[in-house]
């Protein structure tokens, strides 16, 4: 039983300098820094368990994010985890509808920077932006510490909830015309059956993982050759390559990666918002003829109807659509199911509103037929999304049709409770939490500015 009141959150940024070795680079991201906002919740109870939450960022603003963290504190300080956990959906609501924080049409944090504050127009909120990447962080904790005083994985806690209590950590305004608490309980109810034999079927064997680790936008043909037959040796049968940035550049990088996994292996393209609607639908048509099982965000993650446009002019070739790390929030999601916008649909732990709104987008993926092929990689994302996918398959989709989860090998190192790949799938984690712990002597290390790696490599940029 959740228990202790919540005496102590604290927020640091902690980044590491990915850029320098081109990860993570694609053709919208160059030079990203993969980051996060850090989150530490203590309460006073005996058992003395910490709740640990990250987002996600590439580097710069990462500052304002831990700012927003802490402008969000207050509702959470003082809290009983009992109490918190005994109405989430209420917590959730508290924390999203802060009456300041989620309106605004400019405003400033303060911020550690050279600047006084930062200006962020259009962005505190409401349930977007820098507000909802906090929240995030500050949820993720919270489920972290709920897990551990429970003694189970995240995973297994959701999965071994009633659906009436699981469907009362979700808030279903703005969605409720397409998916209804009542739903949602029957969905869930209706699944309670084989849910042992699929619990069996994942510990034995794992869930499906494909990845995106050797085709960054900025790593060299022989850099792509060396990681790829790495990955054939390793049994990978799925990989995703970055496009978007030149025309010819992509012909010859997708000729080079099909050519080197064969025809029968699945391959992914990724153009992260590069395109216009009509760029879109041109380039992909030129990209066909290397068999992309989908294009993911050919476009604004923003623009539904050009999303649902590109679906419909790429359906006769073959391409699906895939979209979903960036959408801010499940209306976003509802707009695009709603739409027929996506074939794949990419939750991101850290983009939504934690463990809560990734449940609702979740069922709402089962109601309409689409897969849930989840966003991966960054800080720590691997280790997150993990659970909600494998409780996505025990409680929910009961499929593995179309399926699998992103998978990047960066930074698993730095983590306390990392990711188990085996056979190309993510085990089921067993230490209890929600697998968010960082190793204390990492944040300490990459602690921005003032950590040893960054007074180093800023002292070499005379910053």
């Amino acid at each position: 039983m959740a228990r202790g009141r919540v005496t102590r959150l604290t927020a640091c940024d902690v980044r590491f300098p990915t850029s320098l070795g081109a990860h993570g680079s694609d053709a919208m991201h160059t030079d990203p820094d993969y980051s996060t906002a850090y989150v530490t919740l203590e309460t006073d109870a005996e058992d003395g368990l910490k709740g640990y939450g990250i987002t996600f960022t590439l580097g710069k603003g990462t500052e304002v994010v831990v700012c927003a963290v802490n402008a969000l504190a207050p509702h959470v300080l003082n809290k009983d985890l009992g109490d918190i956990v005994g109405d989430f959906r209420g917590f959730y609501r508290q924390l999203t509808s802060d009456s300041q924080l989620r309106w605004k049409h400019s405003s400033c944090l303060e911020a550690q920077t050279s600047f006084s504050c930062i200006l962020l127009p259009n962005q505190i909120g409401p349930e977007k932006g820098v507000v909802h990447l906090a929240t995030a962080a500050i949820l993720n904790a919270v489920w972290d510490l709920w897990a551990k005083q429970e003694g189970k994985p995240l995973w297994k806690l959701l999965v071994d909830m009633d659906p009436r209590t699981l469907s009362s950590c979700i808030d279903f305004r703005y969605i409720s015309d397409v998916l209804t608490e009542e739903e949602a309980c029957e969905i869930l109810q209706k699944n309670q059956a084989g849910k042992k034999e699929r619990e069996a079927q994942m510990l034995t064997q794992g869930y499906p993982a494909y990845t995106t680790s050797c085709a960054w936008l900025g790593y060299s043909d022989d850099r792509l050759k060396q990681l790829c037959t790495e990955a054939l040796k390793g049994g990978w049968t799925r990989f995703k390559v970055k496009v978007g940035a030149d025309m010819q550049d992509d012909v010859r990088r997708c000729g080079l990666i099909r050519d080197m996994i064969g025809p029968e292996k699945t391959l992914m393209m990724d153009a992260n918002q590069r395109w216009d609607v009509p760029e879109a639908v041109e380039w992909m048509a030129r990209l066909a003829e290397f068999k992309p099982l989908w294009i993911e965000e050919p476009t604004s993650p923003d623009d539904i109807l050009g999303h649902a446009a590109i679906s419909r002019a790429l359906a006769p070739l073959g391409i699906g659509v895939a979209t979903g790390e960036q959408c801010h929030n499940r209306v976003i999601f509802k707009q695009l199911l709603q739409a027929r916008a996506l074939q794949f649909l990419q939750i991101d732990s850290c983009r939504l509103g934690s463990v809560n709104e990734n449940l609702s987008v979740l069922l709402m993926a089962k109601k309409f037929g689409i897969p849930v092929c989840p966003h991966a990689g960054g800080v720590g994302l691997c280790e997150l999304v993990q659970h909600l996918i494998i409780f996505d398959f025990i409680s929910v989709s009961a499929s593995l049709e179309n399926r699998m989860c992103e998978y990047v090998d960066h930074l698993h190192e730095h983590f306390k409770y990392p990711v188990l790949i085996q056979k190309a799938c993510y085990l089921p984690p067993k230490d209890a939490g929600y697998s968010t712990e960082m190793k204390e002597e990492s944040v300490k290390k990459y602690q921005y500015p003032d950590g040893d790696v960054w007074r180093k490599l800023l002292a070499a940029q005379g910053k």
